[in-house]
């Protein structure tokens, strides 16, 4: 009988570069050496910590470690040396690993080594933020209580090939103990307000407040979840960048979120007496106004009923008209999509919301685009999802622009799949003095790392600091 391969229990790392194929797209000669100079640095740190390198393929590391706090540690050292390494060099060079931690058997077999213990770890990598860590429950219970951490409960996630779901919690890397660096995201998040009011047609709607400084407001736009965002991580960094600077107030659409899904009215009228329930709600007299996408013709309508109230408005992404009023080819691609929307939208297989993601995402990476999917499936039902989309086909609100008199800023980025360039440059020119800015993208949802995403949040800082 053939004697079993030999296995122990280990302390799984698995670590990538987030966002490295479109780095080697750009400059494969530049990226390459940028990856070696950081591999001279961070992989001495295994050994420091008491691991083992097993594989170093690519722009990845898979290493063992005997001891799980020193796994964690170890984590904790590379995001703190690749952050110091990226404050002194340009924003395009970024590199920010995304890490994995967990704790299972590895069985070695002559030049090979596997087990569900490596393929967890792999699989919270792929589910980590840039520049976070993701922990199994076996790693968390090992270490809790000593280290200094903060930790975010995830909940149990389905991973990929792994029969049971996995317990998973985010590390808050700049809230660990010895960390130059002040927390950001888990404190805004920690301090998020959810609140709830009824509109005028009873619909319950879900408003939070988050941040300090002056007021902004977030109109609403395709399905978001003011919980969920924030572990997004197509979102938070956005959300809290924003919140830095401003007391920023968003809401979840009625049919979406945390809001009520069961509606009867979608409409533009129907949306901004939302937006305007909701200013009330908070309370709040005058404030900038943020519109993205559908929301942009959200904001316009509200801001010339209620000019006194909005002191600038800066609309990214968005249109007067919508794709309905274009051409009778983009009316006739928008009604197929509705129906695979009704089809497909809550199956397990993502096929369906791919498609959609696709268009809003063309530059995700696969774990952007599997995040963005389950975003859209978590945040609303296929018939509200194929209904709302259906009605901001028929926006128009092209008679409304000129009638604008608060400062406007218009963005959006030259290659949107979505919502064509065209539209957001004509949409600028109709509004008495605004100012229009191209973004350098392919991306209706600007990702994180983008340059087009850091751009978008200078401009508004800007804008709103005038």
């Amino acid at each position: 009988m053939a004697e079993s391969p030999p296995r122990r229990l280990a302390a799984i790392l698995s670590a990538d570069i987030a966002g490295y194929s479109a780095l080697m797209g750009k400059d494969e000669v530049r990226t390459v050496h940028d990856l070696q100079a950081i591999q001279a640095v961070v992989l001495p740190m295994i050994s420091k910590f008491g691991g083992r390198i097993i594989d170093t393929a690519g722009d990845g590391i898979l290493a063992e470690f005997a001891s799980v706090m020193n796994s964690v540690q170890c984590a904790l050292g590379i995001q703190q040396k690749l952050a110091e390494h990226n404050a002194i060099i340009n924003r395009e060079r970024h590199m920010q690993f995304r890490i994995g931690l967990n704790i299972g058997d590895v069985i070695y077999d002559r030049d090979r080594i596997y087990g569900d213990g490596i393929n967890i770890a792999a699989r919270l990598q792929s589910l980590a933020e840039p520049g976070g860590i993701y922990i199994s429950r076996q790693v968390y219970d090992q270490v809790e209580g000593k280290l200094a951490l903060r930790v975010r409960d995830l909940g149990p996630r389905q991973l990929k090939n792994i029969v049971k779901p996995v317990e998973v919690f985010a590390v808050d890397v700049d809230g660990h103990e010895g960390s130059s660096r002040a927390s950001k995201v888990t404190t805004a998040e920690s301090k998020q307000e959810i609140n709830y009011c009824r509109a005028a047609d009873g619909i319950r709607l879900a408003w939070a407040k988050v941040g300090q400084g002056p007021p902004l407001v977030r109109t609403a736009n395709w399905l978001t979840h003011l919980e969920y965002d924030w572990e997004n991580p197509l979102r938070r960094h956005g959300l809290a960048r924003l919140a830095k600077n401003y007391t920023l107030i968003r809401y979840d659409p009625r049919g979406s979120g945390l809001s009520d899904w069961d509606v009867d009215e979608l409409s533009i009228d129907a949306w901004v007496r939302d937006l305007e329930t909701v200013v009330e709600a908070a309370r709040i007299e005058r404030f900038a106004l943020l519109g993205q996408s559908q929301g942009c013709a959200v904001s316009i309508t509200y801001a010339v009923r209620h000019p006194e109230r909005v002191t600038r408005l800066v609309l990214y992404g968005g249109y007067a008209r919508g794709g309905n009023k274009r051409s009778i080819e983009e009316r006739e691609t928008r009604n197929a999509m509705v129906t695979l929307m009704r089809l497909g939208w809550g199956a397990d297989d993502p096929a369906f919301r791919q498609l959609f993601t696709s268009r809003f995402m063309p530059g995700a990476t696969k774990e952007q685009a599997d995040a963005f999917n389950e975003l859209q499936r978590r945040t609303t039902s296929a018939e509200m999802a194929a209904r709302y989309f259906a009605t901001v086909g028929d926006f128009d609100v092209t008679d409304l622009l000129p009638m604008i008199t608060v400062p406007t800023l218009v963005m959006h980025a030259r290659g949107d799949l979505m919502q064509p360039f065209e539209e957001g440059r004509r949409m600028a020119s109709a509004i008495p003095g605004a100012r229009f800015v191209a973004l350098q993208s392919n991306n209706h949802m600007l990702l994180p790392g983008d340059t087009a995403a850091a751009r978008f949040i200078e401009e508004v800082e800007l804008f709103l600091g005038q």
